[in-house]
């Protein structure tokens, strides 16, 4: 039985190894719908690609483009938030969250309907609304797997036990570009030097978070909604090989890895396995000989304080991991535009965070509330930059 699958991100780098695997098992899976951003000229060309049905572009302004790109191929296609929507209504087995940031959560959140499948990448649709977004596939018989290479692993990982024989859990990072530099010559860092990841080509948000660790930070608060265990049971050790992706600590003091070639065609291939195992090629297989030795270390959340503001946010609850999203979203914009230094992304999202802490100690019932805190923080961190304390003079 052919699988259906909406890909929303689909010209983004999951969007990318989701596609390269559907690819590769053509009797088991096809594309239904297919999303993106801004790409228009991308998007269409992925439509054709892929044999999509249906091609929905999120910016309004782009929808003269993407008709023009898909004129006589008999693709149907829609522009803005009300094609984003149907593309996620369609028929399909299996959508695939991999818009980049909270605009994937109101899509994300769509796309949770009964005997469905969402391999969820997108982790701020968790981050912004974990309680809501989890509630709601539980009520509607939903199923959310995690396409990150780390809590995938850890949900294979995991199996059959009950997560009651957990003691910890822990995620890999690589530490990112800077894991080995001072602490002031991360400083200086350029945008250039922070997207020069050591082993993934991501898109430019993503990079910047790993550079920064904020984005183990936001994986961390994933994790804590999507295995439902306390702050204090989930841990991040810094492993540059990004060989193990993921630790489960039993109660009984054994631990099992989850591990893999650094290659997001691995998670995504379990991911859209729904019903067994997909065969990959002999380059995605791991040699752990080859490999050489694996190396641990502690994350030093001095060198990289967006983590430890991660760790304080989930600790903290509420609105926290909503508010440090939303800041942490338009500081790494502004450096990526060269307003701000590197330094000043963690400083941002920390004023933001004291700005608004205690202003709710219960988390956002629904998305409806979430963005509006989303777009609350978004706001105050415009306006501090506006002020000119964190510009680069």
């Amino acid at each position: 039985m052919r699988r259906t699958v909406t890909i929303l991100g689909a010209t983004g780098s999951i969007g990318r190894s989701t596609r390269a695997v559907i690819a590769e098992n053509p009797e088991r899976l096809a594309v239904g719908a297919v999303v993106a951003g801004r790409d228009a000229a991308g998007l269409a060309q992925i439509a054709r690609e892929t044999g999509a049905n249906f091609a929905a572009i999120a910016d309004e302004g782009q929808g003269g483009a993407l008709a023009a790109a898909l004129a006589g191929s008999g693709i149907r296609h829609g522009a803005g938030r009300g094609a984003m929507l149907e593309a996620v209504a369609r028929d399909s087995d299996i959508v695939v969250s991999a818009i980049s940031g909270a605009a994937g959560l109101e899509a994300t959140f769509a796309a949770l309907m009964p005997g469905r499948t969402v391999a969820l990448a997108n982790k701020e649709s968790l981050v912004c609304a974990g309680a809501a977004v989890m509630a709601r596939a539980h009520a509607v018989g939903a199923r959310i797997l995690p396409l990150d290479s780390e809590h995938n692993a850890l949900f294979q990982v995991l199996g059959a036990e009950p997560i009651s024989a957990v003691r910890t859990m822990t995620l890999t990072a690589s530490g990112g570009p800077f894991r080995t530099w001072p602490a002031e010559k991360i400083a200086a860092a350029t945008p250039e030097q922070a997207l020069a990841h050591p082993n993934y080509a991501m898109g430019a948000k993503i990079t910047i978070d790993s550079a920064s660790m904020m984005n183990k930070g936001l994986e961390l608060i994933e994790a804590f909604f999507l295995f439902g265990l306390g702050a204090d049971q989930l841990d991040v050790l810094v492993h540059p090989q990004q060989i193990v992706h993921g630790l489960v600590t039993f109660r009984d003091g054994s631990v099992s890895a989850g591990m893999a070639v650094p290659d997001m065609r691995v998670a995504a291939a379990h991911c859209l396995g729904v019903d067994g195992r997909l065969d990959a090629p002999q380059s995605r297989f791991l040699d752990l000989v080859a490999t050489g030795p694996l190396a641990f270390e502690r994350p030093d959340l001095v060198r990289f304080p967006a983590l430890r503001l991660a760790m304080a946010a989930l600790a903290g609850g509420g609105i926290a991991p909503v508010v440090l999203n939303a800041a942490n979203e338009i500081a790494v914009a502004a450096f990526l535009d060269r307003r701000i230094a590197f330094p000043a992304i963690p400083a941002l999202v920390e004023t933001v965070c004291e700005q608004m802490a205690g202003a709710s100690s219960s988390p956002p019932s629904d998305v409806t509330e979430a963005l509006a805190v989303d777009q609350d923080a978004r706001n105050r961190t415009r306006l501090l930059l506006s002020g000119g304390r964190f510009t680069v003079t």
